[in-house]
């Protein structure tokens, strides 16, 4: 084969031509022609080399036909992936979160889940940890629950805007931990891209489109 004839004879000139041994196109039809016209007139190439260095070189063709149809279709997916994440702006999207953006006042909505009735208490973080306010909410029923902050600490002052988040500590009667979640709810007011990947903004958040769980309309607009 081409390769391995002009390796045998020079592989610092094959180095040279493709220092990473990956021959393109270009460089493997140069070969060909390289090859030809160094060929020893006594000792011309072989018919049936010269054919199967050509089917070689057909089947080249055919895998850059190839992958610059991958490359089409590929481009395709990611404008129509990017056009439905351009669809959430201004909507109201639901994901498993536990943070709370607190800003003039005002805060993005938030729930939890408890897999079974229990009772519960909520503590509130700043974004050092430290808990502002503890908050016992009572005997909860199994299903999805609001989450009640006034946005007040524990001494009865405004928190000041900013990004909170919570836990809750559910305990049934016989006072074993009963699983819960948590999600936010917030209005996505942008996309961004980190490497190509596309991400949903919520307030000072970043969530990736696949853990939305819900999509609603914003009325308040």
């Amino acid at each position: 084969m081409i390769i391995d004839q002009l390796g045998e004879t020079s592989a610092e000139a094959s180095s040279y031509v493709n220092p990473k041994n990956n021959l393109g196109r270009d460089e493997f039809l140069t070969l060909l022609v390289t090859q030809l016209k160094n060929q020893d007139p006594l000792n011309p190439m072989e018919s049936a080399d010269f054919t199967a260095q050509l089917a070689q070189f057909s089947s080249l063709e055919q895998l850059f036909g190839m992958n610059k149809t991958l490359a089409d279709i590929q481009d395709t997916m990611r404008a129509q992936e990017s056009g439905n994440v351009l669809d959430y702006i201004g909507k109201l999207v639901k994901t498993h979160d536990n943070t709370i953006f607190v800003k003039d006042g005002n805060m993005d909505s938030n729930t939890y889940t408890l897999e079974d009735g229990a009772e519960v208490a909520i503590s509130i973080y700043d974004i050092e940890g430290v808990e502002v306010r503890r908050i016992y909410a009572g005997r909860k029923e199994a299903g999805e629950h609001d989450l009640s902050w006034d946005g007040r600490d524990n001494s009865g002052n405004l928190v000041g805007n900013g990004v909170y988040s919570f836990e809750v500590e559910a305990t049934d009667e016989n006072g074993f931990v009963v699983p819960y979640d948590t999600y936010l709810t917030g209005e996505v007011t942008g996309v961004t891209y980190q490497n190509t990947t596309p991400y949903l903004m919520i307030g000072n958040k970043l969530v990736a489109p696949e853990n939305v769980l819900e999509v609603r309309k914003n009325n308040s607009q």
